[in-house]
């Protein structure tokens, strides 16, 4: 039977002072992530502790490489990756917005890393070294979801698969409580990040343009005959146009009357 401790007068066993010293690396590893990592996670959370332990050495290993050197805009590290792996202009852009507020440095609570938030096997995977290094962790990015989009021809899933695994898209949108409104929100933000159609100007119809050229055309004729004209002759006024007379029907010719031919009785 272990010892018992008293404490203000209360027995404790002695297998209870294990639970605090247990304690103390979760809580440490938690605070770590949520002020190193820049997000929100509990201090007594137990989910992912692995993989939130490898992004934080991974974090560690790269803080001391951009002390002193700046990291490069994002944006043109992007439109790159787009281009490159053939990504319909703006999505990752919207991907990366969602899913790390384009943060270099963020560690999600399940231990994601870098502006893609990538877990610490899929940049294994996708042979990236440092996953907060921009320029790799967005071309992995990029790489990962250009397969997806071939995989799934279709955008709704491809994001879904980023976010939850290929393996977890059946055909539709996985409903785990946390897929399908993360891709509500990268479609939403896709909404504004992808390029605006081109505003095509309209052509006059073909009816409508032999009158506007008289409308302009009249007053410079008009302009041109005032200076013919030379100087102190009047205006004269436009001659009315002639309206032809109808013709009158031909008259038949006056005949003289004759008078009926005398038939010669023979008298005899």
């Amino acid at each position: 039977m272990g010892r018992k401790r008293a404490v203000g007068g209360i027995e404790i066993p002695g297998w209870a002072w294990l639970v605090p010293c247990a304690l103390v690396p979760v809580v440490l590893l938690n605070v770590g992530v949520a002020w190193l990592g820049e997000t929100q996670v509990s201090p007594l959370s137990f989910s992912f502790l692995q993989t939130k332990a490898r992004a934080l050495g991974a974090y560690v290993a790269h803080r001391p490489a951009c002390v002193l050197d700046e990291h490069p805009p994002l944006e043109p590290l992007i439109a790159d990756a787009e281009r490159r792996h053939r990504i319909p202009p703006g999505l990752l852009r919207a991907l990366i917005q969602v899913e790390s507020e384009t943060r270099v440095h963020r560690i999600s609570p399940a231990g994601a890393m870098g502006p893609g938030q990538l877990m610490p096997d899929t940049a294994a995977l996708m042979r990236v070294e440092d996953p907060f290094d921009p320029e790799p962790s967005v071309n992995a990015s990029g790489r990962y979801l250009a397969e997806q989009l071939r995989r799934f021809r279709d955008v709704r899933l491809a994001v879904a698969a980023y976010n939850a695994g290929p393996g977890s898209v059946n055909g539709h949108v996985p409903r785990n409580g946390e897929t399908e409104f993360y891709v509500a929100k990268v479609l939403a933000a896709y909404e504004h990040t992808r390029p605006k159609a081109p505003v095509i100007a309209k052509r006059p119809a073909a009816s409508e343009s032999p009158a506007k050229a008289v409308t302009v055309k009249a007053p410079a004729a008009q302009a041109a005959a005032r200076k013919s004209r030379p100087p102190g002759a009047a205006a004269k006024p436009p001659a009315a146009p002639k309206v032809p007379t109808p013709a009158r029907p031909a008259s038949r010719p006056a005949t003289a009357s004759k008078p009926p031919a005398r038939v010669a009785s023979a008298t005899h």
